[in-house]
This record gives structure tokens, sequence and C-alpha cells, in this order.
């Protein structure tokens, strides 16, 4: 019976969709490659999110509510600041596990600059990470987890520069793994503002 079989819900075709695009690529990501990933028809897509296009879309803002979800749960489960961040910064790419998959939604950032309404997703995203970045590194300059006068706003923009570098570092050469090198780029740069009482190696 076509249509959309009873537990598949849109958060789990969108979950497909993110590991097709791993797979494929935004140019060659199409609704027969999710559907049959999903285990539905192509038309039970084109009822939900109208074409190609309102898939991508609504994966966009998937995605910034993963994040957002991911940020709730990390600050819920750590009392410390840093160790929150470490985990945010390991898990928010959980779902990519591959240096091809990663080029493959590196080029779905790059198709999303290049229009206005991806791109405003894009810029969302990007402020949500900013503003979790800061605040977490600025609960712990108030907890005694920082050094004291470390200025939070130019720390936070060095790590984001740093994780992020990572990861493209990380789609060139293929060296260990995403969160790997995420986590020692975060760990690198936060190491010269550590209180001594807090100085970990590798935060988990």
């Amino acid at each position: 019976m076509a249509g959309r079989p009873r537990g598949v819900d849109d958060s789990a075709i969108l979950r497909t969709a993110v590991r097709v695009m791993g797979l494929t690529g935004p140019a060659n990501l199409t609704l027969a490659a999710v559907a049959r990933e999903v285990g539905v028809v192509p038309a039970t897509l084109v009822q939900r999110f109208g074409s190609k296009r309102g898939l991508l879309l609504a994966l966009a803002r998937h995605g910034a509510g993963d994040f957002a979800r991911l940020r709730e749960r990390v600050e819920r489960e750590h009392d410390s600041a840093l160790d929150a961040l470490a985990r945010l910064v390991t898990e928010a790419w959980s779902a990519v596990t591959t240096a091809d998959a990663y080029a493959n939604h590196l080029a779905f950032l790059c198709s999303d600059l290049a229009d206005p309404e991806f791109r405003e997703l894009a810029l969302a995203s990007q402020r949500a990470e900013r503003e979790a970045c800061h605040c977490l590194l600025g609960r712990a300059a108030d907890t005694g987890e920082l050094r004291p006068g470390t200025d939070v706003t130019a720390l936070a923009e060095t790590v984001r520069a740093a994780v992020t570098g990572a990861g493209l570092l990380w789609a060139v050469d293929r060296e260990g793994d995403l969160a790997g090198r995420r986590r020692a780029a975060l760990s690198s740069t936060l190491a010269p503002h550590r209180t001594g009482a807090t100085d970990r190696k590798d935060p988990a």
C-alpha cells in the first residue's frame, strides 16, 4: 500500500536523509534514494516535503533542532561546563563517520551558501553554535575552570575556528576520526586557559 507506513515519522525520514546525504552528496541525492532507504515510495516524500528542495530545507531545520537537543542534554548531564563543551564538540557530527561522508555534507553546506533560504538556516545554525560555545565558556570562567581574565568572546571564536578547521584537515588527510580530531583541537585550544585544578588532557 502506497504512502508512509505507520511508525516512520519525519524524524526517522530525516535521519535517513542525513545518511544518504553522506553517501551521495547534495547533487546526487534523490527522493527515490531516500525513500528506498526508509522503505517507502517516493510519492510519500513528495506528499510530505513537496520536492527535493523541500526535503533539504527540512533536513537543514532538523540539523538545527538536533544541535539544540544535544546542547540541552550535555548541559544536563555535566556539571563541568568544559566537559559539556567537549561532549558537544565531539557529538555534534556523530552521524558522520567517514571522510567521504563529511565531504558530502560540506558540499551541502556550500550549496546552502548560494541560496538565500538555505543560507539563512545555515546562519541560524552558526549563531546557535557560537552562542552555545560562548555560554559554556562563560560558565567555565564563572566557576573557575578557566584562568581569571580569560577573554571568553575571543576564546569562543578561536575554539570554533580550531574545531571547524580540524574537521577540514581531517577531510583531506583522513588521519584518525572526526570526533577525535575535533576533541583534540578543542583540548589544545583550551589548554593555556585552564586553571590547574581542571587541566585535564582530554575532557569527556
